[in-house]
């Protein structure tokens, strides 16, 4: 299995106007549990170049990735060009994820299965 294959392609698919979690992308990847190895990918851009990053939180809908960007206000900045409020906290930035979070289906999930075995990523 190729992770990081498998990420570019998962996080391809967020759909504008929405936040995934890590945790979220790492199930979908089929390495539930590894959320903080998507966390180092986006960090080290191992996940590759067109991904959108800046839709991915962490599981309270904190932009705890915000360091990884140009400035600390860039992925604050991305999510509500792309409609997403994002309201300050005493954790930090935030994303009401129940709102505005990527709710795949299983349609999605099963979609990317196969194209992973076609890969064989």
């Amino acid at each position: 299995m190729d992770f990081y294959k498998r990420m570019e392609l998962v996080c391809e698919r967020i759909p504008a106007g929405r936040a995934a979690s890590y945790g979220q992308i790492a199930l979908l990847c089929g390495r539930p549990g590894n959320a903080r190895q998507v966390g180092s990918a986006l960090r080290r851009g191992r996940a590759g170049e067109h991904v959108p990053a800046h839709r991915i939180v962490n599981a309270k809908g904190i932009l705890s990735g915000a360091e990884a960007f140009e400035t600390p206000e860039t992925q604050k900045q991305l999510l509500e060009a792309e409609g997403v409020p994002v309201r300050k906290t005493d954790a930090g930035w935030k994303v009401d994820l129940k709102e505005y979070g990527w709710d795949n289906s299983l349609e999605e999930a099963e979609e990317l299965y196969r194209i992973f075995q076609e890969k064989g990523i």
